[in-house]
């Protein structure tokens, strides 16, 4: 068995099945859309509310630390702001070469459109890198950079 084409195969399909496609469609609207009161987003600098507001561009992305209890409801923009950096963006840094990204310095996109653009931009960088990664480096530790999960082999991330 190809356990490499097998993992690849796996995201794929759930990519272009499930998770993708649930965004076709997003306009700004929606992307902004607060369902309650006091909601984190990604807004236009200067604007938010949240104890920190952060960003390299026009947007910034509302957050605090050490993070409220309970954590704030959050708008699809700050959802797919937190992919975006978070998951994707500082994975592909810290495993696959990607460039340094951070939330302090992300410039968060101030459209939906913007987003997805971005979305499968690193959606198609961090499928290329899993799938290039031999048995061998799917067998070894992910490392510091995944915290508690450090020595969870990189075929669980």
């Amino acid at each position: 068995m190809d356990i490499s084409r097998e993992l690849t195969d796996q995201l794929a399909w759930h990519w272009e099945h499930h998770a993708r496609p649930r965004l076709d469609g997003l306009e700004d609207e929606e992307y902004f859309w607060e369902p309650v009161p006091g909601s984190w987003s990604v807004r236009p600098r200067g604007t938010g509310t949240a104890p920190l507001q952060v960003g390299g561009g026009d947007y910034t992305i509302d957050f605090a630390l050490p993070e409220p209890k309970p954590a704030p409801v959050t708008t699809i923009a700050w959802r797919l702001g937190h992919i975006l950096v978070g998951v994707l963006g500082g994975r592909l840094e810290a495993h696959f070469g990607g460039p340094p990204v951070s939330y302090e310095t992300y410039e968060y996109p101030g459209s939906a459109g913007t987003a997805l653009e971005q979305l499968d931009g690193m959606y198609a960088h961090w499928s290329g890198a899993v799938s290039a990664l031999s048995l061998h480096e799917l067998d070894r530790p992910v490392g510091p950079a995944e915290g508690p999960f450090a020595e969870a082999p990189m075929a669980a991330l």
